[in-house]
């Protein structure tokens, strides 16, 4: 396997692990070892062959490079794993190995339990970034700064304000994440055709009996060629470290040396340059965007799985089972590094007060506007502060002086107690911490 160096630098073990050859193997076997059970319990099987054919189904049976030797010529890893199981057997159990059961209701049955524990681990990581933001929100709801749009100065907010938005995408993530979770840990067990032909009239016990003791949902449906659920999870997550991207983008942007206004946490040869000492780099934050941009990228490529034709899949399937690890494996990176973001990260909210000085508070437009409007119109407002504005960026002047120039003494000493300061100009920033915190809580 070709080395990977973002995820040698910020992958998430945990949910490496879940996607392991190790963890793949053990899975193909649990679920062959429980639906010889299954068959038992349905009386396809006595209850001995059934439990015999379970305890063959171990790791020291399979001889791991005679397993991928046989698979490239096969295509499939099933095939020559059931025989191993075979060979550790007496004929006559063997005969019952695999019974009523395809390579995909195998491989799909043990993807369902990799994908549900991957899913669990993405709601892990999704927590600790919420828990993170939620204690900046909470913090910072009166924290005042510069709002920016078309990365221009816009209005003041407050950082918890900006941090609110960002939490609200996390609970929402977690909202899709188990919605997703519960869709795709479903059960497959459907024979060559989609019809569990092979099981007859054992076919719906069989099947719900494996579908309980792998703790999965039962389904009368094949899915072997409907991979909807498992577009929706892999989307869910790709959303999820969309939204890490953006929070990445966000820490980079305002951590630039003009601006000052956050950072990520300090350490001793943190995000250091090889030549430039003065350098601490955002690391956290572009290992959010590297992750967050391979998982929106794996994520398509699922996609394109679902458009699988028939009953079986013909390269289809083939694409998920690189995407899907791909997409889930990067969505923990981008979670993982947006977690370290958002319990480290620094404010330097004295920065932010010079910020909304650094344009000749030009950013109060809007609000010197809106208090003009009460007796000028809103549309004479508008012309006269715009006018101001130019005058202030021409003149070098602020926009105070500006307006006070534009309206005369006499008008601006009607007005000028009217016209407000930044920090009274967040209109419901601490509303809008206030609810993004109570539903993350909730």
């Amino acid at each position: 396997m070709a080395f990977d160096l973002l995820t040698q630098l910020g992958g998430d073990e945990p949910m490496a692990a879940v996607f392991s050859q190790e963890r793949a193997v053990s899975d193909w076997l649990l679920v062959e070892a429980e639906l010889g059970r299954a068959l038992a319990t349905a009386g396809v099987v006595d209850a001995a062959t059934g439990e015999r054919i379970a305890q063959a189904c171990r790791l020291d049976v399979v001889d791991l490079p005679r397993l991928w030797a046989e698979s490239a010529n096969v295509g499939y890893p099933i095939f020559p794993l059931v025989r191993m199981i075979c060979e550790a057997l007496e004929d006559g159990d063997a005969a019952f190995v695999h019974y009523g059961a395809t390579t995909q209701d195998i491989m799909d049955c043990a993807l369902a339990l990799q994908v549900r524990d991957a899913a669990n681990r993405l709601l892990d990581l999704a927590g600790v970034v919420g828990d993170g933001l939620a204690a900046l929100v909470e913090e910072h709801a009166g924290t005042v700064m510069a709002g920016r749009t078309h990365a221009q100065q816009a209005v003041p907010t407050t950082f918890g304000a900006k941090m609110a938005v960002f939490l609200g995408e996390m609970t929402r993530h977690r909202a899709r994440l188990t919605r997703a979770r519960d869709a795709v840990s479903v059960v497959s067990l459907f024979g060559a055709g989609g019809t569990s032909a092979a099981l007859g009239a054992a076919a719906d016990a069989v099947r719900s009996d494996l579908a309980a003791r792998l703790g999965l949902a039962d389904t009368v449906a094949s899915w072997h060629v409907a991979r909807d659920r498992i577009g929706e999870l892999t989307q869910a997550a790709a959303l999820a470290a969309a939204t890490c991207v953006r929070l990445g983008r966000e820490v980079v942007d305002l951590s630039r040396t003009e601006v000052g206004e956050i950072a990520e946490a300090d350490g001793m040869y943190r995000g250091a340059s090889s030549t430039m000492p003065q350098k601490a780099n955002p690391i956290s934050s572009e290992l959010a965007v590297g992750f967050g941009v391979m998982a929106e990228a794996n994520a398509q490529a699922v996609l394109r799985a679902i458009e699988a034709g028939h009953e079986r899949a013909a390269g289809e399937w083939q694409v998920e089972w690189q995407a899907v690890p791909a997409t889930l494996t990067a969505a923990a990176g981008a979670l993982r590094a947006a977690a370290t973001i958002a319990h480290g990260l620094r404010v330097f909210p004295e920065r932010m007060q010079a910020n909304l000085r650094a344009d000749g508070g030009r950013l109060m437009a809007e609000a010197y506007m809106i208090a003009l409007a009460a007796s000028l119109g809103r549309d004479k407002a508008h012309e006269l502060v715009y006018g101001a504005v130019r005058d202030s960026r021409s003149e070098g002047s602020s926009l105070r002086d500006a307006v006070r120039a534009k309206v005369g003494d006499v008008t601006w000493s009607t007005i000028a107690e009217t016209l407000p300061e930044p920090s009274s100009y967040v209109g419901s920033a601490r509303k809008i911490c206030d609810a993004a915190l109570t539903e993350w809580r909730a």
